[in-house]
């Protein structure tokens, strides 16, 4: 697999969905989030359970830099990715490796539930950098976490480490990183002994 690509492992209704670029953090490129979203569009009404983590001890740095001040960081790519994410009927799980930041919140806001590592920080630097978020991301961090908390990470621009986004809300579990894969897939037994469509039904009631 070449550096800066996605990889994608199925184990039958179970997708577990790679971002393999550890040497840059797993900076996003535009063909990487063109990927991702292609892969959850595919996933829709295929997959019962969708696993989204990382490689290396980053789950993603955010937009690449060179790409972002080329136009990446305003691109309706982000927000593609993130409605394909939200859409899946099947249980999705953001199975966080390492540090989210940036644009990365996105997929992760969208996903049914959070796994952490405890060593890792969020954060979503949008004000210092000048940019906006993603047009989706403050309502799901916002439901997640609160109005003050969602502004302190975006407004004043906050690290927050692991225990305190188990405290908040943002992330549902801290796990060790030789359990967090097989944690998300037990968590993902019961979506994986449903259809789709059952799974779909329970979210669209919740």
């Amino acid at each position: 697999m070449k550096p800066g690509r996605i990889r994608l492992d199925r184990d039958g209704g179970l997708w577990t969905v790679t971002l393999d670029r550890p040497d840059k953090s797993n900076a996003l490129t535009r063909a990487m989030l063109t990927e991702l979203a292609e892969t959850a569009e595919a996933a829709r009404g295929r997959a019962q359970a969708l696993i989204l983590t990382g490689a290396g001890r980053v789950f993603s740095a955010g937009a690449d830099l060179e790409e972002a001040r080329a136009g990446l960081a305003t691109d309706p790519v982000w927000e593609r990715l993130s409605a394909a994410i939200a859409a899946l009927p099947g249980l999705s799980i953001a199975a966080l490796n390492g540090t989210l930041a940036g644009g990365a919140f996105g997929m992760a806001l969208a996903c049914d539930l959070r796994l952490s590592v405890p060593e890792a920080k969020f954060f979503y630097p949008v004000m210092k950098l000048g940019f906006l978020p993603q047009p989706s991301d403050p309502a799901r961090l916002r439901a997640l976490v609160g109005p003050a908390r969602a502004k302190l990470i975006l407004m004043a621009g906050q690290k927050i480490a692991a225990p305190d986004a188990l405290s908040f809300g943002l992330v549902d579990e801290i796990v060790a990183p030789d359990a967090l894969i097989p944690r998300a897939r037990a968590l993902a037994e019961h979506a994986l002994a449903a259809t789709p469509d059952h799974a779909g039904a329970i979210k669209a009631l919740i």
